[in-house]
């Protein structure tokens, strides 16, 4: 009698791509967030009225061209950074306690592609938020800036926003959505006044400017200037971004995994 060994192949799992999982996510999150216009369109106008109501009026500052630019690429990355801390860590704090969120986790999903998808999803509406801050500084104040500066500034702009992405992850990995809002608020206007973009760090005393070399707002903020100036940034500059991009991204994927392990042993 002869035995066949039955062919499993058809039924054996297979290795999916990880990049179509990751597109799969983005698109998800993006059109899950676009279904509360709201929330989107309030993280959009906030810094843009930012910039109207206290620099337009300060004629000192709006009619200079380089105060002014200044001022709006400083609240360019306010936006980008209220938009991150806000969007992202509030959501993944809300989500953490709905049930749809155990089932996700229980996937076979590596966290890196889940949260580098939530980062970006998140990174297309911090983008989106520029747009009225470029808008009102064009049209309202003296800010100028070549085609080269702009786009330079843009791409900067969105590797000195990893760090706010990846900080906001961590907030809402740690926190209930209650203690969330409440952290993200105060780390906001923390690293909005101590990173110079509400008030030129050329005017701080010297013992703030020294500690805020320290924010990943500041380093941010200096190193779009100088995309957009084009002029050569500071080691400091470069050193700060990289080690908080590095040490947020560690304590991003930190969390994501207690958190898996808290809730799903």
């Amino acid at each position: 009698m002869t035995i066949t060994t039955p062919d499993i192949s058809a039924v054996a799992p297979r290795t999916v791509p990880m990049l179509p999982l990751y597109a799969m996510h983005v698109r998800m999150l993006v059109i899950e967030t676009l279904r509360v216009p709201i929330a989107v369109i309030g993280t959009m106008v906030f810094p843009a009225l930012s910039l109207l109501f206290f620099v337009v009026p300060n004629r000192g500052v709006a009619d200079d061209p380089v105060f002014a630019t200044q001022a709006v690429a400083s609240l360019a990355v306010f936006a980008v950074m209220v938009s991150a801390l806000f969007n992202l860590g509030l959501t993944i704090a809300e989500n953490r306690e709905k049930p749809w969120d155990p089932y996700l986790r229980s996937l076979p999903l590596p966290a890196a592609v889940r949260i580098s998808a939530q980062i970006t999803a998140t990174a297309v509406f911090s983008f989106l938020s520029i747009v009225p801050v470029l808008i009102v500084g064009a049209l309202a104040t003296e800010a100028s800036v070549s085609a080269v500066g702009l786009v330079a500034g843009l791409v900067v702009l969105a590797l000195t926003s990893i760090p706010f992405l990846l900080l906001g992850a961590s907030i809402g990995y740690a926190f209930s959505s209650k203690a969330a809002i409440a952290i993200i608020q105060v780390g906001m206007f923390g690293f909005a006044f101590g990173g110079g973009l509400f008030f030129p760090p050329q005017f701080f005393p010297d013992w703030l400017e020294t500690l805020s070399r320290f924010f990943p707002s500041r380093h941010a903020r200096e190193l779009t200037l100088a995309a957009v100036e084009g002029t050569t940034p500071e080691l400091w500059m470069l050193a700060g971004a990289l080690a908080w991009t590095l040490a947020t991204a560690a304590l991003a994927l930190w969390l994501y995994r207690r958190d898996e392990g808290r809730r799903y042993r």
